[in-house]
């Protein structure tokens, strides 16, 4: 319990705004290649991610989800499956991925990849909770 306060008053420290307006907050720390989703304040999830490899960049910045795709295909990457596609900036989303063995670790062309089982966990909360209840905050 303790631990999920400390990580939530940090959160809240650096996006005091934010945090407090939304319910469910999905924080992508490029640094350790991690998601740790939040919902009412309390930390429920915490998954490996794929960032941006060398040469690709994944934006930073708090972001509302601005579209869903279940069955989404890359109309960029060679029709590259991104199974529970959560789109929160032009063409860059939150999705599955097939290549979970890249998890942890930057080999994205700039999404934040995650194992499809989580995707689909993170995909399902944001339908429930709404766009405007929904943060998506990646930083370094």
């Amino acid at each position: 319990m303790l631990r999920h306060f400390i990580a939530v008053l940090i959160l809240s420290l650096s996006f005091p705004m934010a945090v407090s307006a939304a319910s469910l907050v999905a924080k992508v720390d490029v640094s350790s290649q991690t998601m740790t989703v939040i919902r009412y304040g309390e930390v429920i999830h915490r998954w490996p991610v794929s960032t941006a490899r060398k040469s690709k960049y994944t934006p930073r910045g708090s972001y509302s989800p601005k579209s869903l795709s279940r069955y989404h295909k890359s109309s960029l990457y060679n029709n590259a499956p991104m199974p529970y596609s959560i789109f929160f900036r032009g063409n860059y989303a939150v999705h599955g991925t097939n290549q979970t063995s890249k998890l942890g670790r930057p080999a994205s062309a700039g999404c934040v990849r995650l194992h499809t089982s989580n995707a689909a966990k993170l995909f399902s909360l944001v339908k429930k909770h709404g766009f405007k209840n929904t943060l998506i905050v990646v930083q370094n």
